[in-house]
């Protein structure tokens, strides 16, 4: 299927490794013009330089989405150099490895997990925001996680950002409809990314279940029911979240507005 995206512009938000590099090289191989975002810039101009091997067209920037006058630059530096974004993907964010619990957590991590991700995507949609408008044309997609529904006992900062991510959606979504932009999330549930794989490696050798460098379908049997009951059975793919991306941010998804798209294997057990 022929997603239409030939000529437009897409920014993706930490898109230098894991979902967010293969959200841009899904879209670049449908023929969007990609900017690659990434802190670590070395690994950034990789990825772009990957997808134009391949003989897309993409360009990498960098910058910190906790600063506004980072968000301004590359904004600027990125439509400089691919003209005006048509799609924003916000991928950036994450747990930021937090192992507090509810005895021991403190407001300051709260604040730095909802400054990392909800405060992120919002510095950088507003800036891209009225041009989409103008032009009576555009695409924002939340990577938002599956713990925004079904919050574990860990991680509870993680959780809530993800949360006020699906509610900043569906509110923006209705802000701008008659604008011709859409607005989208996407959950994740448990993705086979380089995180959850050393993870997974990490609890296989800690608990004796299976050499650390296992073939990945072993690990993937062995620990996989130690994390999440997934129906499917398996881990999803990185590609499978990218190529959903890449259809949410296609012309042939006009009327799609407010979703939360979950790609969990059936995880959350309700509606």
């Amino acid at each position: 299927m022929d997603l239409q995206l030939s000529g437009k512009t897409a920014l993706v938000t930490g898109s230098s490794k894991g979902i967010g590099e293969a959200i841009a090289t899904a879209l670049a191989r449908e023929k969007a013009i990609v900017v690659v975002h990434g802190r670590d810039r070395v690994r950034t101009e990789q990825v772009a330089n990957a997808i134009i091997a391949e003989g897309g067209r993409a360009f990498a920037v960098g910058g910190d989405l906790t600063s506004d006058e980072d968000v301004e630059r590359l904004v600027e530096e990125a439509e400089s150099l691919a003209g005006s974004i048509d799609i924003l993907v916000n991928n950036a964010g994450g747990s930021g490895g937090s192992t507090e619990s509810w005895t021991d957590i403190q407001p300051g991590s709260w604040a730095a997990a909802y400054d990392r991700n909800v405060l992120a995507a919002l510095r950088i949609t507003r800036r891209l925001l009225p041009n989409m408008q103008h032009a009576k044309w555009g695409r924002v997609i939340n990577i938002s996680s599956i713990a925004g529904m079904m919050p574990p006992p860990s991680s509870p900062d993680y959780s809530a950002c993800k949360a006020a991510m699906n509610a900043m959606t569906v509110s923006m979504s209705k802000a701008v409809a008659a604008h011709g932009v859409t607005v989208n999330a996407i959950s994740p549930g448990t993705i086979h990314s380089i995180t959850g794989d050393i993870r997974f490696r990490e609890v296989a050798a800690e608990r004796g279940l299976a050499r650390q460098d296992a073939p990945w379908d072993e690990i993937e049997r062995i620990v996989l029911p130690l994390f999440a009951n997934v129906p499917v059975g398996r881990t999803g793919r990185v590609e499978e979240v990218a190529d959903a991306v890449a259809f949410l941010a296609s012309p042939i998804a006009g009327y799609i507005t407010g979703v939360n798209l979950r790609i969990d294997g059936g995880l959350l057990p309700s509606l």
